[in-house]
């Protein structure tokens, strides 16, 4: 049986190495890629989810804090007691920024004419971080004009932007998790929904078939090449971020390989259902592609941030595998977070990767029971 399997592998293994346009699509798409929308990406944002310490606590800073809630920018997740409380938001993903308001804001401007609130920013995203930056000011700037109203002195509230994760603002940090979670979903399905279909479509299904191999192990080795070629993948993409783009893996190597390579399995298990369901190569890679590009760009929050959308998109972008690895890449890349605040994300991959293997084998075998 061991030596059935290992045959498999290498019979998918060569096939896969004598079509150039297949190995254009692993090795050059990725690079390509990187390379281009290191350049090309912009982001929008509103409803942005943000803390406020209200160190104060007297009428001023409670219009203050209306003021910004008022704002269709912001959103206030939670009022946090301290800054120092702001890191572990930050690290689980639940907040963009945090309003530090301090003590005797009403105080000081109405005795010495001025004050200072503290804005800290996770810029692990600079194109968000860095626009919310400019709403707040915004916003502080139209406060203050309204208190002055009437004032002979001026009142002036000077906002401090601190800067995490990401102080010089490069685009990397964003687009790099982002073109992983693309590159491995988009590739890996593509090229595994079209590996059984084309056994059908080549009249060499009828040998999977009498096979005695069992169905599982004829999933996992047409599946193990490209598993192995996902590996290069991820790690060129790694070298290509820290040793050309300069950015740096704050997390455990370890863990953010392991976990793309259960990504990668996740998009090898929905390639291998779509080529169980399909009847043609054709169909595969219009579903593959057309199905999956969309989705993974639009809605896993690479290019659009997911809380700006709609109700019912958001419900959808938890369909969406990219969407978790995406989150799962900026945490152990970018933030430097361990298994502890992911496991969720984890988990999720893990169920998903099972369903989709489940429905595979399960179609393969009603196939089986057909011939």
């Amino acid at each position: 049986m061991k030596e059935q399997f290992l045959a498999f592998v290498r019979k998918e293994w060569f096939h896969i190495w004598r079509d150039k346009k297949t190995l254009f699509i692993l090795f050059g798409l990725p690079v390509v890629q990187i390379i281009i929308f290191g350049f090309a990406l912009t982001n929008e944002i509103k409803n942005a989810r943000i803390a406020v310490v209200d160190r104060s606590r007297d009428a001023l800073s409670q219009q203050y804090i209306q003021r910004i809630e008022a704002s269709r920018y912001f959103d206030i997740e939670s009022m946090l007691g301290s800054a120092n409380e702001a890191d572990a938001e930050f690290r689980k993903g639940k907040i963009k920024l945090v309003v530090v308001i301090p003590e005797n804001f009403g105080s000081d401007i109405r005795h010495q004419n001025k004050t200072q609130v503290q804005v800290i920013a996770d810029v692990s995203d600079p194109n968000t971080g860095t626009t919310l930056g400019t709403y707040i000011q915004a916003i502080t700037a139209d406060f203050q004009s309204d208190i002055n109203q009437g004032q002979k002195l001026p009142y002036t509230i000077q906002p401090e932007v601190r800067m995490l994760y990401n102080p010089q603002l490069k685009g990397a940090y964003n687009f790099v998790p982002g073109v992983m979670a693309m590159v491995l979903m988009l590739i890996c399905t593509l090229m595994t929904s079209i590996a059984i279909v084309k056994e059908k479509e080549t009249g060499t299904m009828e040998v999977l078939l009498v096979s005695p191999l069992k169905p599982v192990l004829v999933i996992l080795a047409k599946s193990t090449p490209y598993l192995l070629l996902s590996a290069v993948n991820i790690v060129s993409i790694l070298l290509l971020s820290v040793f050309v783009l300069g950015l740096p893996i704050a997390g455990n190597l370890a863990l953010l390989i392991g976990l793309s390579l259960l990504f990668t399995i996740t998009s090898l298990s929905f390639g291998m259902l779509i080529s169980s369901i399909t009847a043609s190569q054709q169909t595969a890679m219009l579903i593959s592609l057309m199905g999956l590009f969309l989705p993974t760009l639009m809605l896993s929050g690479f290019m659009f941030p997911i809380e700006n959308m709609p109700l019912p998109l958001k419900v959808m972008s938890n369909l969406v595998p990219a969407k978790w690895y995406f989150f799962i890449v900026k945490a152990v890349m970018i933030k430097g977070v361990g298994m502890a605040i992911i496991w969720k994300e984890t988990l999720i991959l893990t169920v998903m990767t099972i369903v989709f293997l489940a429905l595979s084998i399960r179609k393969y075998n009603i196939r089986l029971a057909n011939h």
